[in-house]
């Protein structure tokens, strides 16, 4: 069950704020694009399914030479366990990850010819892939807009932008999806990600750089993060 955010909330954002958050992050963010490097809904679905508790940097490198020897689902399906265990260690969990990628490509080998399914039914009833992983797939690499990505950056900068107040990823895609226009699912979701990398991070956001401040009902914003210019000694 869904609670409510934990510690001091954010006021809800009123309607009018909502127009003006899309408007400043495209300014802010004109052209975001997922941080997974890849060149098919294949790839962006293994690459996806490497990244849960692990950054992007890791996986795109280990992506980097994955990608060149299995191309294909059946590929995947048809490797030595061991061996595919061996070739993603690095990005944890690597045990849960492979059976999910194998098991994945079994059933894309089985029942859709090798091929990445672009509906949400038909993806979330593959091995280690939810919502959120079919969200990324549909979005990127097949232009569909099914939902809104929510992952910890989405969720963290939802909420203190005062657009949701749930904590389960499923209530705020919920409540998001309300909002937002569908034509602008993916990249707000994508926009989201980004500004919680880079401005509105977990702890101390840098709120003196952020674009979003005068809109934003976050109680806890930090007012002097910048670093101070040491003053000449006399």
């Amino acid at each position: 069950m869904a609670t409510g955010m934990p510690g001091k909330q954010a006021r809800k954002a009123p309607k009018s704020n909502v127009a003006e958050i899309l408007r400043r992050l495209d300014e802010a963010y004109p052209d975001p694009k997922v941080a997974l490097h890849f060149s098919n809904p294949l790839e962006l679905l293994v690459a996806t399914i490497l990244s849960a508790q692990c950054t992007d940097e890791r996986v795109n490198k280990v992506t980097q030479s994955l990608f060149q020897r299995y191309r294909t689902a059946g590929d995947y399906a048809r490797a030595k366990q061991a061996q595919l265990e061996k070739e993603i260690q690095s990005t944890g969990f690597f045990r849960n990850k492979t059976r999910s990628i194998q098991g994945a490509c079994r059933l894309l080998e089985e029942h859709h010819g090798g091929q990445v399914p672009n509906t949400m039914e038909e993806l979330v009833e593959l091995p280690g892939v939810a919502r959120k992983t079919a969200n990324v797939v549909l979005g990127s690499a097949h232009g569909i807009a099914s939902g809104i990505v929510v992952d910890t950056h989405v969720r963290r900068v939802s909420q203190r932008l005062g657009l949701t107040r749930f904590d389960d990823p499923v209530k705020i895609e919920q409540e998001l999806c309300g909002q937002i226009p569908r034509a602008r699912w993916i990249s707000f979701g994508l926009q989201l990600i980004l500004h919680g990398r880079r401005i509105c991070v977990a702890r101390k956001p840098k709120c003196f750089a952020c674009s979003l401040n005068s809109v934003c009902p976050y109680p806890s914003k930090t007012v002097h993060s910048k670093p101070k210019t040491p003053k000449p000694k006399t």
